[in-house]
């Protein structure tokens, strides 16, 4: 582009007002994606991960954001050049049978996560005394009915302004009056630990960072909003601004759970318990402020999660989808969505339902598939037939493909340790 100084004061100024617009257009994507990443497993994660250990896992913050910037601007890449959604593109290139067993493992482990995030919402909702007969089948229709009957900007609108409460932890962690020259030491200086808790923990973080729902969430919405070419600059940077605003709130949990439960010794099974632990040390206020962000993200991720998997099964299918047909034009999509919602408000109603098993299951599922999808996704983004002059860089491609084998190794380590401790 031309050296804009050249020109008046005032065109400068209309050509900055026009990028900005641009950008409010476009965005929404990336935001709303890697926000429901920090869904009531995510929150129970990162607590645990600052109660146990304190200050000492900030650093992993680095490299997971440079990862989970790249897993998502190549989603965003293909799916502005192509048009065609992740499972799409999959179907195409891959084959039918591939495609069948990537969408089985994803709809296990989506309907898993669904179902963790409406007792993500009961044990919000408990916190301040609401019963969860209650909140359950009214967050479920309310959620219904936003997708189901509203517009597709109008639902993107609302995900986004869901995206917003995430900042009630940051005001948690300043709460929560955190040696903050630590903070930084911490943040920007590795520590190692060969305790096998510390190694799973970070390899817990990344999982629980990276998960393939987000990926095929980004790509699918990025058609559905018929973004092309030209606006790939402004997607792209929805893409990375979506995961620096996601990491930083999950950075913030670590700070306000290692601040104040850490020197206690208090050991976390859920985000809940972090909302209550968080009480004694300091007040009232930051649980509640807890408890309202978990309300939230349990929320956002309950839209997003039944979308991303209606999206990847209609698409694997070859049937319509997309927020702008009715039942009648697209109904395995929306059919697919309903049934979800009402599958995960049900089975939440269950008394005793056993979240944190749920959640390791679920994990486990996902980590199997996490490195099926990054090579897909590696493979389809360097594929010059389908992606033209829009193909991976020789330097990124070399990142992507490290990335990928390191994320993958990481997954499956976890998983051959959870199944350890299973026996």
């Amino acid at each position: 582009m031309q050296n804009l100084t050249r020109f008046p004061a005032r065109f400068r100024r209309s050509v900055s007002e026009y990028r900005f617009y641009a950008y409010l257009a476009v965005l929404g994507p990336g935001i709303i994606a890697a926000s429901a990443g920090n869904e009531a497993s995510g929150i129970a994660t990162y607590s645990s991960a600052g109660a146990e250990y304190g200050y000492t896992l900030l650093w992993a913050f680095i490299p997971m954001t440079i990862c989970f910037i790249v897993a998502q601007e190549m989603c965003v890449r293909m799916g502005v050049v192509t048009g065609q959604g992740l499972a799409d593109l999959i179907r195409e290139q891959f084959g039918v049978r591939w495609t069948a067993l990537v969408m089985l493992a994803l709809l296990i482990a989506n309907t898993g996560i669904i179902i963790a995030e409406f007792v993500g919402i009961a044990q919000a909702s408990e916190l301040f005394g609401i019963s969860r007969y209650i909140t359950i089948p009214l967050t479920a229709i309310v959620v219904w009915w936003l997708v189901v009957k509203g517009t597709p900007k109008r639902v993107e609108q609302v995900f986004l302004l869901m995206s917003l409460i995430f900042l009630t932890y940051i005001a948690s962690a300043f709460l929560a009056k955190p040696d903050w020259e630590r903070v930084g030491i911490e943040f920007v200086t590795p520590s190692f630990s060969f305790e096998t808790g510390y190694l799973f923990t970070i390899v817990a973080l990344i999982g629980t960072t990276i998960t393939p729902f987000m990926q095929v969430f980004v790509q699918s919405s990025v058609v559905e909003k018929g973004m092309d070419k030209e606006d790939y600059p402004m997607a792209r940077a929805d893409a990375i601004i979506g995961v620096i605003f996601a990491n930083l709130i999950a950075f913030f949990i670590v700070v306000s759970t290692a601040a104040t439960l850490h020197s206690q010794g208090i050991k976390l099974e859920d985000a809940a318990d972090a909302a209550q632990a968080l009480a004694p040390v300091v007040g009232e206020y930051a649980k509640y402020l807890f408890a309202v962000g978990l309300f939230g993200a349990s929320m956002l991720a309950m839209g997003v999660l039944p979308l991303a998997t209606a999206y990847s099964l209609s698409e694997a299918m070859g049937v319509e989808k997309g927020l702008t047909h009715s039942f009648r034009e697209a109904p395995i999509f929306l059919g697919i969505f309903t049934t979800l919602i009402v599958i995960g408000a049900i089975v939440a109603l269950i008394p005793g339902i056993p979240q944190i098993r749920l959640l390791i299951f679920t994990q486990s599922i996902n980590g199997l598939l996490l490195p099926v999808i990054l090579v897909a996704i590696v493979l389809l983004s360097n594929n010059r037939e389908i992606m033209g002059d829009y193909k991976n860089s020789f330097l990124f491609n070399c990142l992507a493909w490290i990335i990928t084998i390191v994320v993958s190794l990481l997954s499956l380590l976890l998983i051959g340790k959870t199944i350890i401790d299973i026996f």
